[in-house]
């Protein structure tokens, strides 16, 4: 199965639903749309400013997030980031028809939605579509752009 990894708080937001789309600087392959993908949680450190700037963009109405979801875990990351799970694969998803950026935000009331700082990623929403959790969450080591794992790692999930 293919993984994508996804910095934390993004890959728990996509986990529990919060996330409807991820959103890259390109269109994925097209033969993944349609397929179950895994979501990866990186390994890179959580960062508070983050945080509490995707709370911000919650408060004024300029996130493409499930508001009272993604309130609800991000709130709690702020009090113990150690809740968004590093170098695990959170959840499975299928990878539903890309979407143009500003199309995404406007099914959220929204002129403009990019939920990072790093400019150039919103070009792109990819919908995470039919969320399944991996519990336990399986540890892997990510890589940029489409990786891969076996599907036996991910259990029932796959």
């Amino acid at each position: 199965m293919k993984v994508l990894t996804v910095w934390q708080p993004w890959a728990t937001l996509i986990a529990e639903g919060a996330k409807p789309y991820e959103f890259r600087g390109w269109k994925p392959p097209a033969k993944l749309i349609g397929q179950r993908i895994a979501i990866h949680a990186g390994a890179r450190k959580v960062r508070d400013r983050e945080i509490l700037d995707l709370l911000l963009k919650l408060e004024t109405g300029e996130a493409c997030l499930h508001e009272e979801s993604a309130r609800d875990v991000l709130c709690c990351a702020l009090v113990d980031p150690a809740i968004l799970t590093l170098s695990h694969v959170l959840c499975t998803a299928v990878l539903g028809e890309p979407k143009a950026g500003d199309a995404c935000a406007r099914e959220f009331g929204l002129d403009a939605g990019n939920d990072s700082d790093r400019a150039g990623t919103f070009n792109w929403g990819w919908p995470m579509l039919h969320i399944e959790r991996v519990l336990p969450p399986v540890p892997w080591r990510g890589r940029q752009g489409f990786g891969e794992i076996p599907e036996s790692l991910l259990g029932a999930q796959a």
